[in-house]
């Protein structure tokens, strides 16, 4: 199975149209399925009281090692607002270039807004999980929908996932991705197995949204049966911004596609047999009957007069049994490799 890699643009592109449009060539280099940004306005997803989390105060510090001012998350928020027309062009960018676009409204009138404007896909994201209006929303779309999970408990997940299907989308076409909401996420904390955990206790389809450093633990999300993995992307993890620091620089990105591309193909279908490249070799690595010392003709053979040496071409190792007590039609000299012509 072909798993659904999502570049996550995010705010990563910090205001700029230009610097969206490279982050969209970014994942179209590295061979990503979709490129997906966030929308909103600010005003109705924070008050002006609202504070930053410890993340985005840090890392607003563009990798200087000190923490900016804590401006409130509006201010920060508004600078990286995209207006309809700026979606307008994204999503142009994008079929130039042959990628999917989607974005992560935050606001009901958002959820309009994409849906207006074409896109086909709808990711709810960690902070919405228990905002049952918008949820009620989203399902109203008729779109799939993915949902990550950060922050939440098996409760929250299976109350999300009622809301969606009372709204008009069935479990069948919800992706719930396992996630941890801390960026950068610490590896002690992002507990992989959960993620299955999830897919069984709701029978759905389960993904996972990385926000660790590196790329091990979404390959190995793959191994473990993820069908969705969404991380996200910068040009440069040094600049400011609340994202940045625990965003895939265009090489890094490049490397987990590959990577994750290549689990997939080794994968392969369960079916335990000789693979047709190895099949060459059987010959070579096991063994066959040989004669351990010189016999003559009608010789009776015990176990002692027998070993077992490479090349695997002569009667199978595992024919002991049915050899010991033949005799010998000739006489033959140590290491000579035994065949039934040899015995009668």
């Amino acid at each position: 199975m072909r798993t659904l890699i999502i570049a996550e643009a995010g705010v990563n592109h910090n205001g700029d149209l230009a610097m969206a449009r490279q982050l969209i060539d970014v994942a179209v280099a590295a061979g990503v399925d979709i490129v997906k940004f966030q929308t909103f306005q600010a005003e109705k997803l924070v008050s002006k009281a609202a504070r930053q989390a410890e993340y985005q105060t840090t890392n607003l510090a563009a990798g200087n090692g000190q923490p900016a001012a804590d401006t409130g998350q509006f201010a920060m928020l508004k600078k990286l607002e995209l207006d309809q027309d700026a979606h307008r062009e994204l999503i142009a960018h994008c079929a130039v270039r042959g990628i999917r676009f989607c974005s992560t409204p935050f606001d009901l009138e958002s959820v309009d807004t994409l849906r207006a404007l074409g896109v086909d896909l709808m990711k709810v994201p960690s902070g919405e999980l228990t905002n049952l209006p918008y949820l009620r929303k989203m399902a109203a779309t008729g779109c799939p929908v993915i949902l990550s999970t950060g922050m939440a408990t098996m409760a929250d997940i299976e109350l999300a996932l009622s809301e969606l299907e009372a709204g008009g989308c069935p479990r069948a076409r919800v992706t719930v991705l396992h996630c941890n909401t801390e960026y950068p996420t610490p590896m002690h904390d992002v507990n992989l197995r959960a993620m299955n955990t999830i897919g069984q206790a709701f029978g759905v389809a389960v993904g996972y949204s990385d926000h660790t450093l590196g790329i091990e633990v979404p390959i190995a999300a793959v191994a473990l049966g993820a069908v969705c993995i969404e991380k996200h992307i910068t040009l440069d993890r040094t600049l400011p911004g609340p994202d940045h620091a625990a965003s895939l620089e265009p090489h890094e990105l490049t490397a987990m596609v590959q990577a994750i591309r290549h689990i997939e193909i080794a994968l392969g279908d369960g079916i335990k047999r000789p693979s047709p490249s190895e099949l060459k070799n059987q010959k070579v690595a096991r063994r066959s009957l040989h004669l351990a010392t010189d016999r003559p003709a009608g010789y009776l053979l015990t176990t002692a007069d027998l070993e077992l040496k490479r090349p695997g071409d002569g009667l199978p190792a595992a024919l002991i049994p049915v050899v010991v007590g033949r005799r010998l039609r000739h006489s033959l000299s140590a290491e000579h490799q035994l065949t039934w012509e040899d015995l009668s």
